[in-house]
């Protein structure tokens, strides 16, 4: 398993030590900065399907492979909005399940994809979207959080309610399905929204403190309109 390190606090960044013959492979732009003997090449893996799928879910058809030459070398990806980055091990059998963009880095031996929700309420209000990503396989990926994460370790049949857009990963094992706030006062004046997410176990919940959409929702309040 490639060596890493994680620093920055609120504004992190996984500085990854690959050894000669060892691929990581990221969303474009996710590179900082690496060392001289680091080459790197752009292609759409998994064939069109795969790379249209990556295209639905929030992501680039291409993905970026960075590969040392000559020895270990050294590369470092950031988070493109203040938060954490999660290193998880997939192996076969335990992909995990992550939110639109929040896939950073891989191993190349890894298979990034499309996974749709079963259920279509999950899908359309649970806050996530219908679509999310996949990453199964075997070997280490890293992924992006917004804000900071918490991570829960559900029993079988246990579950958790989630504010809609806090889940930002689930193992496969996991289902979600959504649920309608009950009682007319609480859906119209208690500012939680229509819907909560449901998540059931066993496996284990990311959940972040600070979506992105959250963020962009209080700070287009204070944006003068043409109006």
């Amino acid at each position: 398993m490639i060596k890493y390190e994680i620093k920055g606090d609120s504004l992190p960044v996984v500085v990854c030590y690959p050894e000669e013959g060892e691929v990581l492979c990221t969303e474009k732009g996710a590179m900082c900065w690496m060392s001289g003997n680091i080459e790197m090449s752009t292609n759409a893996r998994g064939g069109f399907g795969k790379a249209l799928g990556r295209l639905f879910s929030g992501e680039s058809i291409f993905l970026n492979e960075f590969v040392p030459v000559g020895g270990s070398g050294m590369i470092a990806f950031a988070s493109s909005f203040p938060g954490s980055i999660i290193p998880y091990h997939v192996t076969p059998g335990n992909a995990i399940i992550v939110q639109k963009n929040g896939f950073m880095a891989m191993e190349k031996g890894l298979d990034l994809s499309i996974h749709f929700q079963r259920k279509l309420g999950a899908g359309f209000f649970g806050g996530e979207g219908f679509i999310m990503q996949k990453v199964s396989g075997d070997g280490l990926v890293f992924i992006e959080i917004d804000g900071h994460c918490e991570e829960k370790e559900l029993a079988a049949g246990e579950k958790i309610i989630v504010d809609t857009g806090r889940l930002a990963a689930m193992t496969e094992s996991c289902t979600m399905s959504v649920e309608a706030v009950k009682g007319v006062k609480n859906v119209l004046f208690g500012g939680e929204g229509f819907f909560n997410t449901i998540i059931t176990g066993p496996g284990k919940v990311y959940l972040q403190s600070m979506p992105i959409s959250n963020v962009a929702g209080v700070i287009s309040r204070y944006i003068p309109s043409s109006n």
